[in-house]
């Protein structure tokens, strides 16, 4: 017999630094989670991440049992991790703050495939390019 979901709660928290402080503790606590157990079993999966940013999302039980899906990093993280940038344009069709090759796209749609809602690489690629454009990174 499946456990009765309470509710689901998506969260972005850096990989290998999960504490009890806000977000994860405000997120949580109203729940009756463990909360130490909670940011003990995200850092243990999320060592070899440490410092990316990852969405995570946990499914709480009636029970106040839980678990949790890490999924890839977004976009813009990726974006910004491979054309060298701190953040995105305030100007976007006027200033460009970065840029980045094709090949570095289809790398990022290759890592981000599996959450994307694109059928195949190319419209997964687009998705990823007009993030970039958004951004106010170039695709050369």
């Amino acid at each position: 017999m499946a456990k009765k979901i309470k509710t689901i709660i998506k969260l972005q928290i850096i990989g290998g630094q999960a504490n009890p402080a806000p977000p994860v503790g405000t997120a949580l606590g109203p729940h009756g989670i463990n909360i130490g157990e909670f940011t003990q079993k995200f850092n243990e999966a999320t060592r070899e991440q440490n410092g990316t940013l990852l969405p995570c999302e946990i499914t709480i039980f009636e029970d106040r049992s839980f678990e949790f899906k890490i999924k890839t990093p977004p976009a813009s993280f990726l974006i910004k991790k491979v054309a060298g940038v701190d953040k995105g344009s305030g100007e976007t069709p006027k200033k460009k703050v970065g840029k980045i090759t094709k090949k570095q796209v289809e790398e990022i749609a290759r890592a981000k495939m599996e959450d994307l809602n694109a059928g195949s690489l190319e419209q997964a690629m687009k998705i990823i390019e007009g993030t970039a454009r958004s951004m106010g990174v170039e695709v050369r």
